[in-house]
């Protein structure tokens, strides 16, 4: 139970830290998770009728002083983020061509933007069937007499 309280307690600090690291004074802070689906939903390619590809590598770009922040709690925000990503698209019953992954970096220069999220289709490691796979997947060609 200790264990399930300490998790619940670290989501609830990095949720916290997000949202105080994306917003400005006055402005609603915004929604990673909700930003991330929207990016799904809108870069969707449908390639058939039961098959729609979603991109799978996004890249949140925050201000300097926000990513800094930010910075400590990097790798095990991304893998939370990927996580929520997969949920939804598991949901929607989109695809993808790879591993998931979510990035933060800081944004280039001084910009009046809040933040910016990139995300694109990355291709993932094709799989590489051995030895008695390969003989189910391809047959034998007969031999000659």
């Amino acid at each position: 139970m200790r264990t399930i309280t300490r998790v619940e307690h670290t989501m609830e600090r990095w949720a916290a830290t997000v949202w105080s690291a994306v917003r400005r004074p006055r402005n609603r802070p915004i929604e990673v998770v909700s930003v991330l689906r929207r990016e799904c939903d809108l870069n969707a390619l449908i390639l058939g009728r039961d098959r729609v590809l979603v991109p799978n590598h996004f890249t949140i770009e925050l201000p300097y002083a926000s990513h800094r922040r930010l910075a400590e709690h990097g790798p095990a925000l991304g893998p939370e983020l990927a996580a929520q990503v997969r949920g939804y698209a598991a949901e929607r019953r989109y695809s993808f061509t790879g591993p998931v992954s979510v990035h933060l970096s800081p944004l280039p220069g001084d910009s009046e933007v809040r933040y910016r999220v990139r995300s694109r289709i990355a291709p993932g490691e094709p799989e590489q069937p051995c030895g008695d796979e390969m003989t189910r997947l391809l047959p034998l060609p007969p031999e000659p007499f």
